[in-house]
């Protein structure tokens, strides 16, 4: 039945990973869409893959193209990625959109969520986009979902010929990380699977690299460096929620 049929971007980070269990939650029958776009913190997708699987999506898709070879951001050229002594980060400190914002991102990824939706007749597509403990990247906002939404009912086959209206769904848009926290844990999500660090750190023995970190399913992974946007905004999401991230 279509309209029990959802895509979900999900790269292995809270917001999406949530999203996944709230659309399962929600009775969909789950697709979800991960992308490798030689991205610096690559190691997302693993976090994926383990979401995915225990959630029991009827299908995991991981499209790969190279976005490095546009560059523009921290997380896919040389760039380095900004850092903060503490927690401080808030949105309201943000003067401009950050070097981590990857250029046309969201814009790619529900481009590639809406060619699968359509052929899939799924009317829905969920994404974890959020406006408040956020970076500032413009394509998280909800005035560009809506307009992508249009633009979705406007360009597709099966939304000119009737068969489909095509919906875009960011249950996240406007609760805190704290609140997005507090959704997963009372949905059963594992949060020790997922992964948020933009740099991901690594240790060197023996001149090679090792993933050091363990989680409590036994997936070893690198040491998220703490002082990114990405991981200053989860830490504080997990202590004004009250609740140990079980990650670390």
């Amino acid at each position: 039945m279509k309209e029990k049929k959802t895509v979900v971007l999900l790269s292995g980070g809270i917001d999406s990973s949530t999203v996944l269990a709230i659309a399962k939650s929600l009775g969909f029958e789950l697709y979800a869409l991960s992308f490798d776009y030689n991205q610096r913190h690559k190691t997302e997708l693993e976090s994926a893959r383990m979401i995915a699987s225990t959630l029991d999506v009827q299908k995991h898709l991981v499209i790969r193209f190279d976005l490095t070879d546009i560059g523009g951001s921290a997380l896919t050229s040389q760039i380095k990625v900004p850092k903060h002594s503490n927690q401080e980060r808030t949105v309201s400190s943000l003067s401009t959109i950050p070097v981590t914002y990857v250029p046309a991102r969201n814009t790619i990824f529900l481009s590639f969520a809406l060619s699968w939706a359509e052929v899939l007749e799924a009317e829905h597509i969920f994404i974890g986009a959020n406006a408040i403990d956020y970076s500032g990247y413009p394509d998280c906002r909800p005035e560009y979902l809506k307009a992508f939404e249009d633009m979705a009912n406007l360009a597709t086959k099966a939304s000119v010929e009737g068969t489909l209206k095509f919906k875009i769904h960011a249950p996240l848009i406007s609760m805190k990380k704290s609140e997005i926290i507090r959704k997963g844990v009372e949905l059963g999500l594992d949060y020790s699977l997922t992964w948020s660090c933009y740099d991901p750190q690594h240790r060197t023995v023996k001149g090679e690299r090792v993933k050091v970190n363990r989680n409590k399913k036994g997936h070893t992974r690198p040491i998220p460096c703490g002082k990114c946007d990405s991981c200053i905004f989860r830490a504080k999401g997990f202590q004004e929620a009250g609740i140990r991230d079980p990650f670390i």
